[in-house]
């Protein structure tokens, strides 16, 4: 029993041994991840320290580089004062010698525009003289037809009265007239014979009718020494040799007459003549110009919308005048010229040697362009074509002509008669290359006697 007492007391005391033994191991353990712990704290500050220090000394590298770059540009920036203040005083002398030069081409302007005022007025004087000019010159003209056909009726008379003297026979002998006294000379003579010449000037001979027939025709032959030549009217009253006719049967777009080769050249100033007879209550189309660039350059042209017997007479479209014609309407031959010039935009209507209609300020300046399409019957809407049938000319035209200048008086007069044709046509019907659908050419003895 002792033994086993003996055997047993060892046992019990290594039990508490072990114990503490584990308990010692249990504390190292935790010391050590205590001390591992403060270890890695203590490695982590440092690495923290570290990168403090290095940030600094960058830090103070870039402060230093900061303040260099600082007191460059500090420097640059004063220089560049210096040059800006350099310039400014150069801007501020030269800001000053541009107003003195302002201020003398404000004096030269100012001067200029009073003077341009002064020409204003002086020219807007002259073109009021010169119209006024025109005016009397067109009254002169007037004047002057007026007394060539008094003295043409004059010299009628003196040759009824040879007549009448050569035929009372062999024994009859002519009065005898007192020899002319010489008289003395007079103011009025130089006058007087300077009205002379231009009497004489007035009634030289011209073309006959023939060949003022042969101008409208486009063609025209010198007579021979065989040749004869008449002299119509026949009958009082009679337009003959007018040369040919165009018949416009109906409002049909069909019924064109296209005359080539149109404008060669650039127009300042145009007259159109032409016997007219209408058969409608109202004046269609009876010539349209029309180019790329404006369907309307030169238009006469009366719409059944307007006032009968009234026509638009267009230049560049859209400029126009609206011209009387109502006299037009009696289904008769009329004769008609429209004369535009663009100096001072002057026109005239003149209808049977009368004159209706006049007028300025339309197109002054203006100069119609070549190279369009002349057509006769029809409005044009584009370059040759679209044709409306409302606008389109019924009835006849005959002797129709276009000049590139003014007519004076004395021409529509003797125009208007048959009696001479003016010089310088630049187209006529022989003109006419295309006669579309149901228009008739017809040539005429007699005005009267054309459909």
């Amino acid at each position: 029993m002792r033994g086993l007492s003996q055997e047993a007391g060892p046992a019990v005391q290594r039990k508490p041994f072990f114990q503490r033994l584990r308990r010692l191991e249990d504390q190292f353990q935790s010391f050590q991840e205590v001390m591992l712990t403060h270890l890695q704290a203590i490695a982590s500050n440092y690495n923290v320290s570290y990168n403090i220090d290095a940030r600094f000394q960058s830090l103070a590298q870039g402060s230093q580089a900061m303040a260099l770059a600082v007191n460059q540009s500090q420097a640059a920036m004063q220089s560049d004062l210096g040059h800006l203040k350099t310039w400014m005083r150069k801007m501020h002398r030269r800001s000053r010698k541009v107003d003195s030069r302002l201020l003398a081409l404000g004096a030269t302007l100012s001067e200029r525009s009073q003077q341009r005022a002064r020409e204003r007025k002086e020219q807007e004087a002259q073109r009021e003289t010169l119209s006024s000019l025109a005016l009397d010159m067109r009254a002169l003209q007037d004047t002057l037809a007026r007394l060539m056909h008094v003295v043409q009726s004059q010299g009628a008379k003196l040759d009824t009265l040879e007549e009448r003297l050569q035929v009372a026979g062999p024994g009859t002998t002519a009065p005898a007239w007192p020899p002319a006294q010489p008289e003395p000379p007079s103011p009025s003579a130089p006058k007087l014979q300077g009205t002379r010449q231009v009497l004489r000037a007035l009634l030289e001979p011209r073309d006959s009718p023939q060949d003022f027939a042969d101008n409208l025709q486009g063609t025209r032959e010198h007579p021979g020494s065989g040749s004869q030549r008449s002299w119509p009217p026949e009958k009082p009253g009679e337009i003959c040799n007018v040369g040919p006719a165009l018949v416009f049967p109906n409002a049909s777009t069909k019924n064109v007459v296209f005359l080539s080769p149109g404008f060669p050249l650039g127009l300042r100033a145009l007259s159109v003549c032409t016997w007219v007879r209408t058969a409608s209550g109202y004046l269609g189309t009876l010539l349209s110009y029309a180019t790329e660039e404006n369907d309307n350059k030169l238009v006469l042209h009366g719409r059944d919308s307007l006032a009968p017997g009234s026509i638009h007479f267009v230049i560049g479209d859209p400029a126009f005048r609206e011209l009387p014609l109502q006299p037009l309407l009696d289904s008769r031959w009329h004769h008609v010229c429209v004369i535009w010039t663009s100096i001072l935009g002057r026109y005239w209507l003149h209808v049977d040697r009368r004159l209706v209609a006049t007028g300025s300020r339309f197109r002054e300046g203006y100069e119609i362009p070549p190279g369009g399409s002349l057509v006769l019957g029809q409005e044009q809407d584009t370059m040759g074509g679209e044709f409306d049938s409302s606008e389109a000319f019924v009835g006849s035209v005959a002797g129709l002509a276009i000049w590139d200048r003014v007519l004076v008086p004395r021409e529509v007069s003797h125009l208007a008669i048959g009696k001479e044709f003016p010089p310088g046509a630049i187209l006529t019907l022989a003109n006419a290359t295309l006669v579309g659908g149901f228009v008739q050419r017809v040539n005429c003895t007699c005005l009267e006697l054309c459909p």
